[in-house]
């Protein structure tokens, strides 16, 4: 199972590099896409080490987490939330593109701050 842990440890990694790139071109919504792939991934390489099997394929967050067996506190648990309708925004946005128009360079940083944030704590648990 270590050969996957290390694929979706891996698979995130590349995840945040591509949110940092969309970053630097200014494709704010993608970026923070790509910053919650990274999350999920972070959390599928979890599951598989606490586990010992394939991750569900499942893209929400908090779901993710409870199958992996993390506690969450409240804040943890929204900002998966939050994180979690990045995705959904960015694939599926609406005719006036508002979530698009909100994702500007500042609301995005803060994000990915959070999205980096949720990631350390996770590489944490991992490493336990």
């Amino acid at each position: 199972m270590q050969k996957t842990i290390d694929y979706w440890l891996e698979e995130a990694d590349e995840a945040l590099k591509v949110a940092d790139h969309h970053f630097e071109k200014k494709d704010y919504s993608y970026s923070l896409f790509f910053g919650h792939l990274a999350v999920e991934k972070m959390l599928k390489a979890i599951y598989v080490r606490k586990k010992g099997e394939h991750a569900p394929q499942i893209n929400n967050l908090v779901r993710l987490a409870e199958h992996a067996g993390i506690p969450l506190t409240p804040d943890q648990k929204d900002t998966l939330i939050k994180i979690t309708a990045f995705t959904l925004e960015s694939k599926y946005p609406d005719e006036k593109r508002g979530f698009r128009n909100k994702a500007n360079e500042q609301f995005t940083s803060s994000e990915l701050t959070q999205i980096r944030e949720i990631i350390s704590w996770l590489r944490s648990i991992l490493l336990s």
